[in-house]
């Protein structure tokens, strides 16, 4: 079987690539780019079977993301992002599961995960309030996940802290206009959204704790490896396979670009042998990004069909490979786009917007390599790292 997903998404690439500008303008992903993405069923790769989804491989929900990124940055990016959502979704209580999906199966999830609210405990349930920053294609979503820290009675952080994953419809939350004008990604909407004194009731609350030790798929009775997946494996690879698709696209416009190029000095670019070798050097870099990412995802799916428990060792490593990919792949864009002249940096040019997608993916949380990097080199030393904040993005 192939992937029906994927194939809808090339059959609409050049609708896709034509809506880049128009999400940049918008700051947010235009109604059409969304409309595409839920017509080809992209957001429900990892949406459970009795909701409608199709439980697609890791790998494959990731190779999508890339193809979509690829031809867009920021609906690549959404696509990814909460394109994962449903995954988590699949833990929670089937009454949640049900307001969501029962009567529209392509009802979207939005985020941030971020513990930056504070959950009050009342008879049922939570007081809830905060104030989150980054909420991608929040303007699409009728639901969702927020991270918040369980409090006490006075709505001060319980100790020890102990993060939760609380879910809203949108009718408890205010998205904050014009709070999302930034250099990349524009078209993703990325906005803060803020929450007052709502209600939570207890079934629509899953403990942090139960997402990273694999019980929440456990108690949920799930039997696809896709959802035993470590979450440090899960959630990063939509976000990490937008990246990677963006180095893609800027390759991809960049190769378009040059081909008939003459630089200043009158030299074809096909007869530069510089250009031409950092064109092959990024293009291998690029690809083994792409591997590299994928080959992870599949190795952890194959540890978890087999009935194995990830290790944490293995988690640290495989968010080193993670992280790199990303990095790898930036870093191959940046010798490329170094090398296409001045009026790459034309807004009318493609290769300008990827350039700074792709920089501004890799600001994100999961991309910044030193605690993954330092905690993966203990624990390939046989060093226990230290408890705390090192282990908190493993």
């Amino acid at each position: 079987m192939g992937n029906p997903v994927l194939e809808a998404i090339t059959q609409r690439a050049e609708e896709i690539s034509a809506l880049g500008s128009a999400n940049e303008t918008l700051c947010r992903l235009d109604d059409q780019a969304a409309k595409v993405l839920r017509e080809a069923g992209v957001i429900r790769m990892l949406q459970p079977k009795i909701h409608g989804g199709f439980e697609f491989h890791p790998r494959e929900f990731a190779e999508t993301v890339m193809k979509i990124a690829s031809l867009d940055g920021s609906t690549g990016w959404v696509a990814g992002v909460v394109g994962v959502h449903p995954w988590e979704m699949a833990y929670a209580d089937p009454k949640v599961q049900e307001e969501i999906w029962g009567e529209n199966q392509d009802t979207w999830i939005a985020s941030p995960y971020a513990p930056m609210g504070v959950a009050r405990p009342v008879d049922g349930g939570y007081v809830f309030n905060g104030r989150w920053q980054f909420s991608s294609g929040t303007d699409h979503c009728d639901w969702i996940f927020l991270g918040g820290m369980l409090g006490d009675e006075e709505g001060k952080m319980a100790k020890p802290p102990e993060p939760l994953h609380l879910i809203l419809p949108r009718s408890d939350y205010e998205i904050v206009e014009d709070s999302w004008n930034v250099v990349g990604l524009r078209g993703t909407g990325s906005k803060d959204v803020v929450v007052r004194d709502a209600f939570v009731p207890g079934y629509r609350v899953i403990p942090f704790s139960k997402v990273v030790d694999g019980s929440a798929a456990r108690e949920a009775g799930l039997t696809n490896p896709t959802y035993h997946l470590p979450f440090s494996v899960a959630f990063p690879l939509g976000i990490t396979a937008s990246v990677i698709g963006m180095a893609e696209g800027a390759l991809a416009h960049h190769l378009a670009y040059q081909k008939g190029r003459v630089q200043i000095t009158g030299t074809k670019i096909k007869d530069d042998p510089y250009v031409l070798y950092a064109i092959s050097e990024a293009a291998a870099d690029i690809a083994a990004a792409r591997s590299a990412l994928l080959d992870n995802a599949s190795r952890m799916y194959d540890l978890v069909a087999a009935g194995r428990e990830v290790t944490f060792d293995e988690r640290a490593v495989s968010r080193r490979t993670q992280v790199q990919a990303a990095w790898r792949a930036v870093r191959a864009v940046d010798e490329i786009v170094n090398r296409s002249g001045g009026n790459a940096m034309r807004v009318d040019n493609p290769i300008q917007r990827f350039w700074r997608d792709a920089h501004v993916g890799l600001t994100h949380a999961i991309h910044v390599p030193g605690s993954v990097f330092h905690v993966s080199a203990l624990t390939q030393l046989g060093i226990e790292p230290p408890q705390g904040p090192m282990r908190s993005m493993i």
